[in-house]
Formats: structure tokens, C-alpha cells, sequence
């Protein structure tokens, strides 16, 4: 309970992070808005030296007002959950995911300008699902079944369904996540262990197993006839003398 504990505990940060990638999308769009510069140009150019900037900045730019709101809760639920559940290696998936995303992007993507945090937001998604089946805790595995519950419909957007949409960057999120979800272990809650499964367990000491004979048979009574066998009683009479009224007594050791 301790380890879970460590592991999983709430803090500002589980909040406070995302709401601060949130503002910082929203701020960079109000700042295309206002100025009227727009960004694109700063997203993914796949396999072009300047394409290479977009693996930094393409998380942060998109192209209207819907793109945005799309990219919004998913982002900070996804992130929120990350920052929870794997505290002590959030900021490593964040930062080698949103790279791996990108690059992935690069290689794989059609000649366009890919924008927008959905590449992330998927590889938050693989990396969420992927861990929390791998890591085999039942916190995790309950995480990884509301995701897909509440996100699983994204997968589709992984194909080339909607030229608008670039599904190289949600493919090379997933790709991503799924990376991270198999390499990353060093600082992830442990599956917990029954009795049983543990490296010093010794059946013969086993209060459950000592009611079971070599044939099977179930033993009800075990411990009363244990403790009927070892119960030594021993009685000693004193005759009553001249002048003593107290009856005899009897001392039981």
C-alpha cells in the first residue's frame, strides 16, 4: 500500500501541467488571431532540413478554431492521467514522445505542413494503453480500459480516411506510444503479488495449506487439535488438616 502510494498521489502538477500546455495553444492561436501571421509554415515539412523545426513547434500551432477545441480536452485528460499515474517518468514520455512523434512524422509524412497536438495526443493514448496491459497493475489496467473506452473511436484516424487530416502524425503517435509503453519501466508501480507468488514462500508453512493432508482432504479442526495435543494438565490434591476449615483446592498447571 505504501508503494502504491509513492506511485500514485496527487499534486498540483497533475493539474497545473496540462492547463499550462492547454494556455500555451491557445495562446499561440489568439496570437495568429490578433496578428494575422499564420504559423503553418512552422509545422512538419517531411523530409526537408526546415521541416525538422516542426517537431518542436507543430504541437502548438493549428489551423482554426475547431482544430483547437478537438485537440483541447483530449490533450488534457491524456496528460492529466500521464501526470498521475506515472509521475516519475512523465516528463521523460512527454518530451522523448512529442520527438519520436515528430521525427516519425518527418520520415513518414506526405509533402505538407502537419500541424496541430493530435500527433501527441495519441502517443499519449499508445502509451497509456500499451503501459498499463504490459505493467500488469490493476490501477493500470483499469486506466488503460477507460481510454480506449472513452478514445478508442481515434484509432480509425490512424488511416487515410480524410486527406485534411494527417493520419501519418496520429500513426506515428500511436507508433510512439507504443514504443514508450514497452521501454519504459524504471519507475512504474510493480504488479502486486499474492503470498503465493513471492521468491521466499514455503507451502509448508502455510496456515491455509496445513488444513489439506498429502491426499487433498480438507482438515477443519488443524488448530484445535494441535493445541489439544500440546495442552499438558496436571492436577494436585491437598487433604484438608486438623483445624483448616477451606476445603481442598486443586492447582491446575
Amino acid at each position: 500500500m505504501n508503494e502504491e502510494s509513492d506511485h500514485f498521489r496527487f499534486n498540483t502538477g497533475v493539474i497545473g501541467y496540462p492547463l499550462l500546455f492547454v494556455l500555451l495553444i491557445w495562446i499561440v492561436f489568439w496570437i495568429e488571431v490578433r496578428s494575422g501571421i499564420n504559423f503553418n509554415d512552422f509545422g512538419v515539412y517531411p523530409r526537408t532540413v526546415v521541416g525538422l523545426r516542426g517537431i518542436i513547434f507543430s504541437p502548438f500551432i493549428h489551423s482554426d478554431l475547431t482544430h483547437l477545441w478537438h485537440n483541447t480536452l483530449p490533450l488534457m485528460i491524456l496528460s492529466a492521467a500521464l501526470f498521475f499515474f506515472y509521475q516519475n517518468n512523465a516528463w521523460k514520455v512527454l518530451f522523448v514522445g512529442v520527438f519520436l512523434t515528430g521525427f516519425l512524422t518527418w520520415l513518414l509524412g506526405r509533402p505538407a505542413n502537419h500541424i496541430g497536438a493530435s500527433g501527441v495526443i495519441y502517443m499519449l493514448f499508445g502509451f497509456l494503453f500499451f503501459k498499463g496491459i504490459i505493467a500488469k497493475h490493476f490501477r493500470l489496467i483499469a486506466l488503460s480500459f477507460i481510454v480506449v473506452f472513452i478514445y478508442g473511436s481515434m484509432v480509425m484516424y490512424v488511416l487515410p480516411i480524410d486527406p485534411k487530416i494527417s493520419w501519418e502524425g496520429h500513426l506515428s503517435g500511436i507508433i510512439s506510444g507504443a514504443i514508450l509503453g514497452f521501454f519504459v519501466k524504471r519507475g512504474v508501480v510493480k504488479k502486486q503479488l499474492y503470498t503465493w507468488e513471492s521468491e521466499d514462500y514455503n507451502p509448508e508453512e502455510d496456515e491455509f495449506l496445513r488444513h489439506f493432508d498429502e491426499h487433498g482432504n480438507f482438515i477443519e479442526n488443524i488448530e484445535q487439535e494441535d493445541a489439544e495435543e500440546s495442552v499438558e494438565i496436571i492436577y494436585e490434591y491437598k487433604t484438608r488438616t486438623e483445624g483448616d476449615n477451606k476445603p481442598p483446592t486443586a492447582d491446575v498447571e
